[in-house]
C-alpha cells in the first residue's frame, strides 16, 4: 500500500526543504501554464495567422501571372515591406518527410493558420532547420513556392525568455533556501552530536547554544540538565565516599585488634569478615565512582588485554592478536568493567576465553565461559545493583552483586553496551561492545 510518509525525506533538512521548494515549484509550474495558455499561445497564433495571411495574399498574386519574373517582383515587394523573401522552385514538388520540433505545439499553430489562409493548397514548412527563420513551401502550377520568415514573425520569442528567467530565478531562491536552512539547521545537529558526546561520557565544554530562539531554548536546557547530572553524580560519590572513609576507620582498628589476637577459628572467621566488608566498601564505591575525573583517551586494545590478562594466574587465556586496534576509551573504567567480567567467568567456570571481533563501526570483546550460564529470562536481572541471582551459590562466592551493573555502565557511558548470551562452551557469554 502506497503511503506518502514513506516517500517524504527524512532529516529535518530535507522536510523544511521539501516545504519551501515545492510551493515554489506548483507556483511557476501554474504560472508558466497561465502564461502559455492566456498569453503566449494567443500572441503567437496571431502572429502565425498574420504570416499566414501574408504568405495566401502573396501566393494569389502570383497565380494571377505565374512565372519566375512574377516571384522576382512579388519578392522585392513584400521584402521590405513584409520582412519575407520568396523563390520560385521550377518544376519541384513538397518533400514528403516533415521535421519534427521539439515544441511540437507551436507547429501546430502555424499548420493551423496556414491551412485556414490556404485553403486546400498544399504546403510544407520546416520549423528546425535555420535557427532564426522558418521555411514555408507552397504548391503551384508551376513549381514551389519557398517562403523564408523570420522566427520571430511567427513564434513570440519572449516566451522562451520568460521561461529562462523564470528557471533561474527558481534556482537563484532554491539555493537562497538551501543555504538558509542550512544555516538554521546546523545549530540542532551540534545539539545531536552533543547530546551524543554527552551519551559517550565525553566533554562538551566546547558547545554553546546557537541558532533560532527555539534552538536556543532547547540548547540551554540541555546544558542545564547535563550540570545537574554532574552535581547528582558528584554528590553521589562525594556521600558514598565519605561513607566509605568513616566505616574503614572501625575496620581498621578491628583489624588491629584481631591481628594481635590469638589464632583461632573464630579469629579466622572474624578476619574473613572484615576483609569481605572492605571488598563490599570497594564495590560500593566503585559503582558510585563511575567514570568520574577520568579523561578519554585512545588506547591500544591488544595493551588493555595484556595488562587485564598478565597478572591472572594461569591458566589464562592468550591476549587475542589485534594488530594496532585503538579505542577511544576511559582506560580505568574499561578495565575495570573488564576485570569485573573476567572475575564472573573465573568465579562460575572452569575456564574461559576472550575474543575480539572488529567490524566497521564499533569492537566487541567477548568472554566466554563454561559455566552454568544466565537463562534468559534472567539476563536483564543480572544487570541490576546488588542482584544475586543464585544465592545459594553465591554465598561461596566474592562480590556483592555490582561486576555486571559496573560493566554496563561503563559500556553505556561509552556509547556501546554489554550483552549476554549463550557461550558456544556451554556456559554464558559476555560482549562488551564499544564504538570505533
Amino acid at each position: 500500500m502506497f503511503q506518502l510518509k514513506d516517500h517524504l525525506p527524512k532529516s529535518l533538512f530535507g522536510r523544511a526543504l521539501a516545504i519551501i521548494i515545492i510551493p515554489i515549484a506548483i507556483m511557476q509550474i501554474v504560472v508558466a501554464y497561465i502564461f502559455f495558455e492566456a498569453h503566449w499561445q494567443t500572441v503567437t497564433s496571431r502572429l502565425s495567422a498574420g504570416v499566414a495571411a501574408d504568405i495566401a495574399v502573396t501566393t494569389r498574386l502570383y497565380d494571377e501571372s505565374p512565372g519566375a519574373q512574377q516571384a522576382q517582383n512579388l519578392n522585392e515587394l513584400i521584402m521590405p515591406e513584409m520582412n519575407i523573401s520568396l523563390k520560385l522552385a521550377p518544376d519541384e514538388h513538397l518533400p514528403t518527410a516533415s521535421r519534427n520540433a521539439f515544441f511540437s505545439n507551436l507547429d501546430r499553430t502555424l499548420r493551423r493558420a496556414l491551412s485556414d489562409a490556404l485553403g486546400e493548397r498544399p504546403f510544407w514548412f520546416d520549423t528546425t532547420r535555420y535557427p532564426n527563420h522558418i521555411d514555408i513551401r507552397v504548391q503551384a502550377e508551376t513549381g514551389t513556392l519557398r517562403y523564408i520568415a523570420p522566427r520571430d514573425r511567427v513564434f513570440a520569442s519572449t516566451g522562451f525568455i520568460f521561461i529562462f528567467w523564470m528557471a533561474m530565478a527558481t534556482a537563484f531562491l532554491s539555493l537562497v533556501s538551501i543555504l538558509f536552512i542550512l544555516n538554521q539547521a546546523r545549530p540542532i545537529v551540534r545539539l545531536a552530536e552533543a547530546a551524543e558526546a554527552f551519551g559517550k561520557g565525553r566533554s562538551i565544554d566546547g558547545f554553546k547554544p546557537s541558532g533560532a530562539t527555539e534552538v536556543r531554548q532547547a540548547s540551554q536546557a540541555f546544558i542545564d540538565m547535563q550540570a545537574r547530572i554532574g552535581r547528582h553524580i558528584e554528590q553521589r560519590t562525594t556521600l558514598l565516599a565519605g561513607v566509605s572513609h568513616d566505616l574503614r576507620t572501625p575496620l581498621t582498628r578491628l583489624k588491629l585488634q584481631l591481628a594481635m589476637a590469638d589464632d583461632s577459628d573464630d579469629i579466622r572467621a572474624a578476619r574473613r569478615d572484615i576483609s569481605d566488608m572492605e571488598s563490599m566498601l570497594d564495590g560500593y564505591l566503585d559503582f558510585a565512582r563511575g567514570l568520574e575525573g577520568e579523561e578519554i583517551s585512545r588506547i591500544n586494545l591488544a595493551k588493555l588485554l595484556t595488562d587485564i590478562l598478565g597478572p591472572l594466574a594461569p591458566p589464562r587465556p592468550d591476549v587475542p592478536n589485534t594488530g594496532d586496534l585503538a579505542v577511544n576509551i576511559r582506560q580505568t573504567a574499561i578495565k575495570r568493567a573488564l576485570t569485573n567480567v573476567i572475575e564472573n567467568a573465573r568465579a562460575y567456570g572452569n575456564s574461559f576465553t576472550i575474543d575480539v571481533q572488529a567490524g566497521d563501526k564499533s569492537v566487541d570483546i567477548i568472554v566466554d565461559d563454561d559455566g552454568p550460564g544466565i537463562t534468559p529470562d534472567q539476563r536483564e536481572k543480572a544487570f541490576k545493583p546488588f542482584a544475586r541471582l543464585d544465592t545459594a551459590r553465591g554465598q561461596n562466592v566474592k562480590g556483592v552483586g555490582l561486576g555486571l551493573s559496573i560493566a554496563r555502565d561503563a559500556a553505556q557511558a561509552h556509547g556501546g553496551n554489554l550483552i549476554l548470551s549463550d557461550s558456544p562452551q556451554g556456559g554464558l557469554r559476555v560482549t562488551l561492545r564499544l564504538p570505533l
